[in-house]
């Protein structure tokens, strides 16, 4: 893993990109940095972890699918997400080449992440960069995928077999529906940045 690499792919893909050493530092830096807005969020474990509900609705309108009770205002929460002025998600796998990788079972997180915002946050762990883009795919599908399946206790092969790959399945639970690669900034966004951390945290 080349983390040096890495930035300055993401930099010529028109990505701004700050780095953490530290978790807790980049939720200081995101809460600074968000402030009286309207903000989206995306299922992450990562962002989870940092408590970054916590953190930023303490001071900003934020619409968090996560905080819902049922499927219904799941969707009505999701639906808001799509144009908030800020949208904060994560990505599946990253590469030293400068893509990102996410893979989605309902949609809203990937197509919140695409258009409609003022500035979009990819909040994302080291340890989710790979060499190339092809094993960047690889991993969403086969690491990503399974442990997301498991965090549901969702009736798919992957969490049956204990989440070792993905068996490409057609269970109705299926979650791996959607792949999006992310090569380039998306032109109508003014800005999307990589929070990149240091860590462990999330898939």
């Amino acid at each position: 893993m080349n983390i040096e690499k890495t930035i300055k792919s993401l930099e010529r893909n028109r990505f701004k990109v700050t780095y953490f050493e530290q978790a807790e530092d980049a939720a200081k830096y995101l809460d600074q940095a968000i402030d009286g807005k309207v903000v989206g969020f995306g299922d992450s474990i990562t962002m989870k972890s940092m408590k970054l509900y916590e953190r930023l609705s303490a001071h900003n309108e934020v619409h968090d699918p996560n905080q819902s009770t049922d499927n219904d205002e799941f969707l009505e929460i999701a639906m808001k997400c799509l144009d908030t002025e800020i949208y904060l998600t994560s990505v599946n796998a990253m590469s030293e080449t400068g893509e990102m990788v996410n893979i989605d079972g309902t949609g809203n997180r990937v197509a919140a992440s695409l258009f409609g915002h003022k500035k979009v946050y990819f909040v994302v762990t080291t340890s989710k960069i790979e060499e190339s883009l092809e094993k960047a795919i690889w991993r969403a599908r086969n690491v990503a995928g399974p442990k997301n399946a498991m965090k549901y206790n969702l009736r798919t092969p992957c969490v049956a077999k204990g989440g070792d790959r993905c068996y490409n399945c057609g269970s109705p639970d299926r979650i791996c529906n959607t792949m999006n690669i992310y090569m380039k900034k998306m032109n109508d966004i003014d800005e999307v940045e990589v929070v990149l951390i240091n860590d462990e945290l999330g898939f």
